[in-house]
């Protein structure tokens, strides 16, 4: 139990750090004297780098042991963070973000590794709720906290001690890790190094521009980088089939892809969390910009959202088997019709919590069940020694949802802003309705192919 709370809190620490400093760029820009373009590098060089080296984070895991991997990457982003909180310029800010970014990327994938390798039947289905309690909260979680702690004023650059704070607490983690961590023996074998600089260069011409575009006005560059991405994925592809052929392992399994299962799960994971993260994006600017609403009272709604998805995400195993199988489809659509229904009351520019609170309750226990029971298939859908493929094809589109929820239906809703603020919400929720409708489709789809997978799967464990 104490291990899966180390585990949970370092998650919950990465998590959290993608969003902290949102609400902090007033503070970063009195006190170091940020430019705009280098607010946006504070902000996006987190998941830039997180995103571009979490897959290669689970292989070192692999290769050196996940326990090891998770004290190296939690030690790693603790001394970030403490560069970062005592940064003196934007420069060394930015570096510290980098770094907290590419540390992330080591531990992270080595949470859902381990939870894998380490719980079984309903204590595995339980730990995985938990685990995506986390994940998929984290980001408003991030703003409550960085709200909080800007808000307090502990000291004459407010934002300082939202990266500060991750110091005691890596600490403790480091001390607890030691112990508590379960011994999984490393592969030892050797990291695919040009494996890695294909899919970094894949995943970076993808998350810059959709990271930078939409501030930028989609400038001419963003679209030959993304189709340097895909001319990037084609050569990866080639050098993984390649290396599987001469008997070494690669940086990642592309036979995970041959599994229906794995390939519409992480789509239907893709498609919800950036519906989340385009809702989140879009009711957070309209409740600061349009209503006038604090960072904190912001993000205090989005607690009640929250809520629904923490006791979703921690009672779904008591739901009988049958009942599972069609709670990510059914999750989904209660989470569409919610978020339409949230839209729909903001229509007019009024705002009723009272009136709300239901529908976000609604939206994230919707969002929990759409997520969490699918991450547990997913999981045992897989043979042991692709547990670390899983997490980090599970963290990758986390990361990628995020960046696509708020360059597409955060950007459309920036686009409707002359209409109204009320207006563009309902119409932007309306779109982000219909793409969880899509993700409910591709939900069912995937749990069909369950029963396929399981077969070849027991076997391959025997």
């Amino acid at each position: 139990m104490v291990a899966l709370v180390v585990l949970l809190v370092g998650q919950a620490m990465t998590s959290m750090d993608g969003s902290i400093l949102v609400v902090a760029a007033p503070s970063l820009q009195s006190s170091l004297h940020a430019s705009g373009a280098e607010l946006q590098l504070v902000i996006g060089t987190y998941s830039l780098a997180c995103g571009a080296l979490v897959v290669t984070g689970a292989r070192v895991g692999d290769n050196i042991g996940r326990g090891r991997a998770f004290m190296s990457g939690l030690g790693g982003f603790t001394v970030a963070s403490v560069i970062g909180g005592l940064a003196p310029t934007p420069a060394v800010l930015i570096g510290a973000r980098v770094l907290q970014g590419a540390t992330a990327a080591v531990m992270t994938p080595q949470v859902l590794s381990i939870i894998q390798a380490s719980f079984e039947g309903e204590r595995r289905a339980r730990a995985i709720g938990a685990y995506s309690m986390i994940l998929a909260v984290g980001v408003a979680a991030g703003q409550i906290v960085g709200g909080l702690l800007i808000g307090a004023h502990l000291l004459a650059a407010a934002w300082r001690p939202a990266l500060l704070l991750n110091a005691p607490i890596g600490v403790l983690l480091l001390v607890a890790s030691r112990k508590r961590l379960p011994a999984i023996a490393p592969s030892r074998q050797r990291l695919d190094l040009a494996g890695v600089a294909l899919l970094s260069a894949v995943l970076l011409a993808l998350i810059i521009p959709l990271t930078f575009g939409r501030q930028l006005h989609w400038p001419t560059w963003v679209w030959p980088c993304m189709l340097s991405a895909l001319i990037a994925a084609r050569a990866f592809a080639r050098h993984e089939r390649r290396l599987v052929a001469d008997g070494r392992r690669p940086v990642l399994d592309l036979d995970l892809f041959r599994l229906p299962m794995v390939t519409f799960g992480v789509l239907a994971v893709w498609l919800v969390m950036g519906g989340y993260a385009g809702f989140l994006f879009s009711l957070t600017l309209h409740l600061q910009s349009a209503l006038r609403f604090t960072p904190l009272h912001a993000g205090l709604i989005f607690a009640i959202y929250a809520c629904g998805f923490a006791s979703a995400s921690l009672t779904w195993t008591r739901a009988p088997q049958r009942v599972r199988t069609w709670l990510p489809p059914g999750g989904a659509i209660a989470m569409a019709a919610a978020i339409f229904g949230v839209g729909l009351l903001a229509r007019d520019g009024g705002w009723s919590t009272a009136a709300a609170a239901p529908l976000l309750l609604l939206a994230g226990a919707g969002h929990a069940l759409a997520f969490s029971p699918l991450a547990h298939r997913l999981t045992t859908s897989v043979r042991p020694a692709q547990a670390a493929d899983l997490s980090g094809l599970l963290l990758t589109a986390n990361v990628l949802s995020q960046v696509a929820g708020v360059a597409g239906p955060g950007g459309l809703y920036l686009s409707l802003q002359a209409r109204g603020s009320g207006s563009a919400l309902a119409i932007t929720t309306g779109a982000l309705a219909a793409v969880l409708v899509l993700a409910a489709a591709t939900a069912v789809i995937a749990q069909a192919q369950t029963a396929h997978a399981r077969g070849p799967v027991a076997k391959a464990r025997m």
